[in-house]
């Protein structure tokens, strides 16, 4: 057993590399802060909410109060719709609950922190395991369901932070087969949230996307588009067998990148919150925030959604997997950073070669890193 510290308002575990120091809040099991060295300098990309530490009043959800970095949703989304008597909080039990903590393998070139969670709405188990390697600057998460039955949509949450001058990072996506605004109603301005986006409007790339008063606007620069709050999905082709997700910060130095399956998380939810809302907790002061959810769920609405038929689920990008109580699923996914050089803009593509990473810019810039390349197998 290590003992947990408390970091911005939460009990926390940590691990450390030379390369990256880790922490995972007990409640939740939220991943931040995370410390990554890049040339000589630490970089934080993760978000933490403002109020962190701050005591919250009304009825506010556990997930708001460890709200930070990457956490693991099942059900993905908010949940509202109870489906078959199963009433669900936002993103699920686990980002909401204690996780339990199992132990810390010390290896040779590698530390390994597993934390459990047992799900109760439906009963199950969630493993949880965060691994660093010495000398890699990337975090290797796994999570192991086991025990559970019937159809369940799922994902993670990660949250980056941007710096405050508008456009300072650049967004770009492997291949996609379909982009959408979410068709729905995502704020409500009754209530103090606001939306700048089309909503249902369907786009083909990121740098050109349809506002509701008219005009586009380029998703793939960010902040932007400040005062709203919106959402959007992009389904990940599965020619190729990683898909990928990535932000260039040029005046940093350095890019942060997320690797999956597509097979596993089959879409990206990007959640562009940039002072859109004014209710509790937010207060207009949730700035510059984006998230970039690798799911595989029909947008940000929860489980009953995700498993009836769908725009998502038409075009043959399922969204929700079919659980097996007697075989374990095991959802794996990378996120790591990697110093660049002056020029290189949005990362145009990523490749995996013998433990090395290869990122490759727009403007014909390219940079690598160690990773392993098989843990995605």
């Amino acid at each position: 057993m290590i003992k947990t510290t408390q970091i911005f308002g939460q009990e926390s575990w940590k691990i450390a590399t030379p390369d990256v120091q880790l922490h995972l809040t007990r409640l939740g099991g939220h991943m931040a802060p995370v410390y990554f060295q890049c040339q000589g300098h630490r970089v934080q990309p993760y978000s933490i909410a403002p109020w962190s530490g701050e005591k919250l009043h009304g009825k506010i959800p556990p997930i708001l109060e460890s709200l930070r970095g990457d956490f693991f949703c099942m059900p993905f989304g908010g949940n509202s719709t109870i489906y078959q008597g199963e009433k669900y909080p936002p993103h699920g039990e686990a980002p909401n609950s204690k996780w339990k903590f199992e132990e810390i393998q010390s290896l040779k070139d590698r530390l390994i922190l597993h934390v459990s969670f047992k799900t109760k709405i439906r009963p199950g188990l969630i493993n949880k395991e965060i691994r660093l390697i010495r000398g890699h600057k990337a975090v290797y998460l796994t999570h192991t369901i086991s025990g559970m039955d019937g159809p369940m949509n799922l994902g993670h949450h990660a949250m980056l932070r941007f710096p405050e001058s508008e456009g300072s990072g650049l967004i770009s996506t492997s291949p996609t087969i379909f982009g959408q605004v979410y068709p729905g109603r995502f704020e409500n301005p009754a209530l103090g949230g606001y939306t700048s986006l089309k909503p249902g409007a369907q786009f083909k790339s990121l740098s050109s996307v349809p506002l509701a008063a008219g005009e586009v606007t380029d998703l793939s620069r960010y902040p932007a588009r400040a005062g709203f709050e919106d959402l959007v999905t992009v389904v990940s082709s599965r020619k190729n067998k990683i898909a990928w997700t990535a932000v260039a910060f040029p005046d940093q130095g350095y890019v942060w990148y997320s690797l999956k399956k597509p097979e596993q998380l089959g879409q990206t939810v990007l959640w562009m919150s940039n002072r859109g809302r004014h209710y509790s907790p937010w207060n207009g002061r949730h700035s510059g925030v984006l998230g970039l959810e690798e799911v595989t769920a029909y947008f940000h609405k929860g489980l009953a959604e995700s498993i009836a038929p769908n725009p998502i689920s038409a075009l043959g990008s399922p969204t929700f997997h079919q659980m097996n109580p007697k075989v374990p699923m095991v959802i794996r996914l990378i996120q790591g950073v990697c110093a660049i050089p002056k020029g290189f803009d949005h990362v145009n593509d990523i490749q995996l070669q013998m433990e090395t990473v290869i990122l490759k810019s727009r403007s014909g810039k390219a940079v690598r890193t160690a990773l392993d390349t098989t843990f995605l197998d």
